[in-house]
């Protein structure tokens, strides 16, 4: 099973093409959108074959094979929360409303009001989007 460290913030297929002599990945919009990415900054990026670029008569690689299910989902990948969702997130920065953002898996953003940087509440989601989910504080650590 391939290893994923919590710092991952991002997680998404994309094609390498070459333009001018340089390699380039597209990144989806949708990951710009949650900031899980910023323009014009630096990131280490891990690369995956698609299992559709391995010859027919290949095996799957036994690391790759759990994320090579995962990539023939159809559309994007549901949120890693559900409505009515417990847990406990780590208010990383201030939105432009003055609302607290915790990211949690692959980068989803999760909007606390009245929280600030660096707490660590209990909160209950209640409403969930493709790429945001908004929630309430209920038990403030």
């Amino acid at each position: 099973m391939v290893e994923i460290p919590e710092r991952l913030t991002s997680l998404f297929s994309g094609t390498v093409e070459e333009r001018n002599g340089r390699f380039v990945i597209e990144v989806p919009e949708d990951e710009i959108e949650v900031d899980a990415i910023e323009a014009g900054r630096t990131y280490r990026i891990g690369v995956l074959p698609h299992p559709s670029g391995e010859p027919a008569e290949s095996t799957p690689d036994p690391d790759t094979a759990e994320l090579a299910e995962i990539d023939r989902e159809p559309g994007p990948p549901s949120p890693p929360v559900d409505e009515g969702e417990v847990r406990t997130v780590t208010i990383e920065s201030i939105g432009d409303q003055g609302d607290g953002i915790a990211k949690v898996e692959r980068g989803y953003v999760v909007i606390v009001p009245e929280t600030e940087p660096g707490q660590e509440p209990t909160v209950e989601v209640e409403r969930v989007k493709q790429n945001v989910a908004f929630a309430s504080v209920v038990d403030a650590e």
